[in-house]
């Protein structure tokens, strides 16, 4: 009875064990994942060091002697070969044909696919600069600051057809979770990246999933209970259109093998406030998630395509038509998705690229761009090279269309890590650059730089559709943009806004609301801009003194012999 007893307590303990391990280290219960293998040779061992202490078969004699600890460490062996095995027979030595074509590049055309943002779109800061302006932000909210500090997130997203940075708030330690875990956390942190306001958002009811929670209502151990089975990916934060905040969790699909060709097969979309959760196939998940594969895979995914076209040790040895992505990535906002984007070098590393890639974070669609030019390290030197005096470290480019050149467009920073410049570099010609302390200064400068070094750019009043309005006046109201005022004109039978220039159209301060007007103009997104007011197409002083200013370096500049 009490040898009943002792084994009955042994076997409780061992469970007991078992649970606690897999409470803590969370592995899927799945064949394809590397934890639950850890987890079963972990149990194989546990039992199999228990039962021979129990049984105190110290000697190799007594362990071969002894049909059930024989068992136990060939059945720990046999798992150990099986997951070698596993792992060999998925790896890209041996299914090179196979991860090659794991992404389906598509030749992409760049005037076609890129269209030129208007300045609301660009975004200027990167994480690092977000985090400044969130731990910034947090530190002025005096009421909520001994309790909660910005968690280091930032995920980057699309939000009513913004490119904006959001992270949610975290416990600032286990006391201050114990006693705030009762009402959730009561806010996140959204940042605008084009004009970089940072808003602190206040919830209505505070969230009660997140990776700072202990116990059940932790992320990771939430979502694990609810689906024991899936693998899943690294999480994101993101809020839907009308602000709520979710977790995206992508799960794991193993296209290759056990443990190979790791694409995303599901997205389970995770309410923070109330813990509920809704399951996707990939091809129908809502339109508004960002997330769904992570940038770090695709790039991956990317690297596998542009190296083993020739096989795995192609990839190694003479490399023949081998390519790889740069070191670095960045983000680009395009119809409401945000696509990771990466230039395309050979693996020699020389200091060009033969193209870029977009590569879409909701839906895996990649597209190659032909366009050779210089690596984005090379750009990013070149445009530090400018502000050299001043010790400004360049961010990684985001890629842009202006007046249908490539460019990369480059944030200056302080050592403080605070924005100063920016930059605008040529990526077929780098050592064309442009510097300014505002976008729009920046674009002018690059524009002017690339009629004199002879590059053909798109006229932007040929490129884009120019419109003419003729109406009373309606509205009008003031404003000063990078130190020049405008005026912003409604007219009669439009609910559009006009911008029009002082700089430009000086009598524009004569008309007041009543008078007739008629204005050619292009659209734009918040505003339309004014081409000509009245027939009058530029201010004649202006005109006068950018003739003399022309005039002036023309005699200035030693005839040519």
């Amino acid at each position: 009875m009490k040898k009943t007893k002792t084994k009955i307590l042994t076997v409780l303990v061992l469970i007991l064990l078992a649970g606690i391990y897999y409470y803590v280290k969370l592995p899927a219960i799945n064949i394809h994942a590397d934890g639950f293998w850890m987890f079963l040779l972990v149990v194989i061992a546990a039992v199999a060091v228990f039962y021979i202490g129990r049984r105190r078969l110290f000697r190799k004699e007594d362990i071969k002697a002894s049909g059930i600890a024989k068992g136990l460490i060939g059945l720990f062996l046999l798992v150990v070969a099986v997951y070698l095995a596993g792992t060999l027979l998925s790896s890209p030595i041996i299914n090179a044909k196979k991860y090659q074509k794991l992404l389906n590049v598509e030749n992409g055309d760049f005037q076609t696919d890129i269209k030129e943002l208007s300045f609301d779109q660009i975004p200027l800061l990167d994480r690092d600069s977000a985090t400044l302006l969130g731990n910034r932000k947090m530190g002025s909210m005096v009421d909520m600051v001994s309790q909660f500090e910005v968690d280091e997130l930032y995920s980057q997203i699309n939000y009513q057809d913004k490119p904006v940075r959001v992270s949610p708030l975290r416990y600032a330690n286990v006391i201050k979770w114990f006693t705030n875990q009762s009402e959730g956390i009561p806010a996140y942190i959204r940042i605008d990246m084009t004009t970089q306001s940072t808003e602190l958002v206040m919830l209505d009811e505070g969230m009660k999933y997140s990776t700072s929670e202990y116990f059940n209502r932790n992320i990771h151990r939430h979502l694990r209970f609810r689906y024991p089975t899936y693998i899943f990916g690294e999480l994101s934060f993101e809020i839907d259109d009308n602000g709520v905040p979710y977790w995206v969790a992508p799960v794991k699909k193993f296209n290759i093998g056990l443990f190979g060709g790791e694409t995303v097969g599901r997205v389970v979309l995770c309410n923070a406030i109330t813990g509920e959760t809704e399951d996707y196939a990939i091809d129908e998940v809502p339109e508004w998630i960002d997330h769904a594969y992570d940038a770090d895979l695709l790039v991956q995914l990317y690297d596998y395509y542009g190296t083993l076209k020739h096989g795995f040790f192609n990839s190694i040895l003479s490399q023949k038509d081998c390519l790889k992505t740069t070191d670095g990535y960045n983000y680009l906002a395009i119809d409401d998705d945000v696509w990771v984007y990466t230039g395309v070098t050979s693996v020699n590393e020389d200091q060009s690229n033969v193209g870029f890639v977009l590569m879409n974070q909701r839906t895996m669609e990649t597209k190659f761009y032909e366009v050779e030019g210089a690596t984005e390290n090379s750009a990013m030197s070149s445009a530090e090279g400018q502000v050299q005096n001043l010790h400004y470290k360049a961010t990684f480019p985001l890629l842009l269309n202006i007046s249908g050149e490539p460019t990369y467009f480059i944030a200056l920073k302080d050592d403080a890590g605070l924005v100063k410049k920016y930059a605008m570099v040529n990526v077929q010609k780098y050592q064309v650059v442009a510097i300014g302390d505002t976008v729009s200064k920046c674009e002018e400068s690059y524009t002017e730089l690339m009629q004199e070094n002879g590059i053909e750019t798109d006229d932007s009043s040929a490129a884009k559709e120019t419109k003419t309005i003729t109406g009373a006046i309606t509205k009008v109201a003031q404003g000063v943009v990078d130190g020049d005022s405008h005026f912003y004109v409604m007219v009669e039978g439009s609910d559009e806004i006009f911008d029009v220039s002082v700089v430009n159209f000086i009598d524009i301060i004569k008309y007041d609301v009543g008078q007739q007007v008629t204005m050619e103009y292009q659209k734009g997104e918040k505003t339309n801009v004014v081409l000509s007011l009245n027939g009058e197409e530029k201010n004649p002083i202006k005109e006068e003194e950018d003739e003399e200013t022309d005039s002036n370096d023309e005699a200035a500049v030693p005839e040519e012999k």
